[in-house]
């Protein structure tokens, strides 16, 4: 693997330093050559908003956690459900690139069984290259499904998909009603919520909305 510059994350491990509470991780890597594996985990380590210590309602029983592997499939269909609300933002500007909707089929592949949590996690990292080169609510919009399909990998990445669907639909809004847009894009994804993690994901919006840019205002 490429070497990288230590991230602030990294300097804390080293030094036995406590973490903040929340945490915004983005990787230092100094414009490091690094191979195509590499270059997909940097850019879903990019766009990752995780809270700090891991919430445990988040990482399935197998793993010590207490999410069940029915209401994990439920994270990423609802998280699938966000970002494909806002693809045609990212389409409308790149038509010809198939990553970010790929990206949304994997996620609800995995669910079903048909691909490994592999598959789909390397669908996300895709999905978050199709957005390196772009601004504005294309990029939000392949950042939500790269975070949709890395629902498959870790849970709590469902609150990405919906904070960057939602960072979409602001960018895409006429100029002063981008907040607006913003709230009625996030009351949208809280009626797709299926009642079984419906306490969950809401808990969650309200916990990690600091890190999320507070677009769970709504």
């Amino acid at each position: 693997m490429a070497k990288k510059v230590l991230s602030e994350t990294e300097e804390r491990a080293k030094t036995n330093k406590p973490r903040t509470k929340n945490i915004y991780l983005k990787p230092a890597y100094n414009n490091a050559p690094c191979d195509a594996d590499t270059a997909r985990l940097c850019c879903i380590i990019d766009t990752m908003i995780f809270s700090e210590p891991r919430d445990p309602r988040f990482i399935t029983i197998r793993r010590g956690g207490t999410l069940s592997d029915a209401n994990h499939h439920l994270l990423a269909i609802w998280a699938a459900e966000c970002a494909e609300h806002v693809l045609p933002l990212f389409e409308a500007v790149q038509p010809l690139d198939p990553r970010p909707r790929r990206a949304v089929e994997q996620a609800r592949a995995w669910t079903r069984g048909e691909i490994t949590m592999t598959q789909a996690r390397s669908a996300a990292g895709y999905a978050n290259a199709a957005a390196r080169e772009l601004s504005g609510a294309a990029r939000h919009a392949a950042h939500a499904a790269g975070q949709a399909a890395a629902v498959a990998h870790v849970a709590a990445h469902e609150l990405g998909a919906a904070a960057y669907a939602i960072k979409a639909a602001r960018a895409a809004a006429p100029q002063g009603e981008g907040e607006q847009a913003g709230r009625q894009e996030c009351q949208w994804q809280r009626e797709q919520l299926p009642d079984e993690i419906r306490e969950l994901v809401l808990d969650d919006q309200r916990l990690r909305n600091d890190v999320c840019w507070l677009v769970f205002d709504c």
